[in-house]
């Protein structure tokens, strides 16, 4: 069995099952057998596969044929240029979070420090201490995800004070310029319509927000006008049409509202700017 034809057999399957980008899927679930990149399948493309990579591959596209995210398998996602460990215990970042980065890194001010509510893998938080050199808190609900999150720090070298903690019910009062969240806002309900990989796989308590999809929103913006300083910034990724319902539950102390569409053109990001 070459490497070459282990790809072709492999992308062959995935393509019969339909699994989304299945010659993609597999170059990446092959390469992570032979712990070698994409471009060494094409380099050594003659070369007899040897038997445990065999194994490893094998097991690999069963996982993935059972709806098992690439992600989780490969335990690797990348989120703004840098690589982060990702497992089940988090959700797998999105490119469309980017858009929150950059919504915070603008908005950032000169030793600014920086809330991430619901780190989960950590991405959020340490691309900011990362970009920034500010000061980053980043809190979580999850014992586990804050494994991760500590895990992702150190590889990237990172400095980020995790917090386990419900929101931000262990932040002080007026002490955060900038907070930033990408909270549960998928309504239970909408469980069964969601794809196998996410409600099978990724963590519900990441996902589901309560009836609505709006609860932790709620919530979050309550805490944010006791933790933000005046002046400070909230920033939120939002769910699906859900952008007119959470503009609604800002109040009168809100100011510079605005909204930010991902490269779809949907609005994904909100921030308001706490004025008492």
């Amino acid at each position: 069995m070459t490497v070459h034809t282990a790809l072709l057999q492999g992308a062959k399957l995935l393509e019969d099952a339909n699994i989304s980008v299945p010659r993609l899927t597999a170059e990446v679930l092959l390469g992570h057998a032979l712990r070698q990149d994409r471009a060494y399948l094409y380099a050594h493309s003659t070369d007899e596969l040897p038997e445990v990579a065999w194994i490893h591959y094998g097991r690999y596209l069963h996982e993935r044929l059972s709806g098992k995210p690439t992600q989780y398998i490969t335990k690797r996602q990348e989120f703004y240029g840098r690589e982060f460990r990702v497992t089940p215990d988090v959700l797998i970042p999105r490119p469309e979070t980017e858009h929150l980065v950059e919504a915070a890194l603008a908005r950032i001010p000169p030793g600014g420090i920086v809330l991430d509510v619901g780190t989960g893998s950590g991405a959020i938080a340490i691309t900011l201490a990362l970009e920034t050199q500010s000061r980053v808190l980043a809190t979580d609900i999850s014992q586990a995800a804050l494994g991760v999150a500590a895990a992702n720090a150190r590889a990237l070298e990172a400095t980020v004070e995790l917090i386990a903690a419900d929101l931000t019910s262990c932040i002080g009062d007026r002490s955060i310029d900038v907070l930033v969240s990408n909270p549960p806002y998928v309504p239970r309900g909408d469980e069964c319509g969601l794809q196998r990989e996410v409600r099978d796989f990724e963590p519900h308590v990441a996902l589901f927000a309560g009836p609505t999809g709006l609860e932790i929103y709620q919530r979050l913006i309550v805490d944010a006008r006791r933790v933000l300083k005046p002046g400070g910034w909230l920033l939120v990724e939002l769910g699906y049409n859900s952008l007119e319902a959470v503009k609604a539950m800002l109040d009168a102390g809100w100011r510079d509202i605005a909204a930010e569409s991902d490269l779809a053109g949907l609005p994904r990001v909100l921030a308001a700017r706490w004025v008492p």
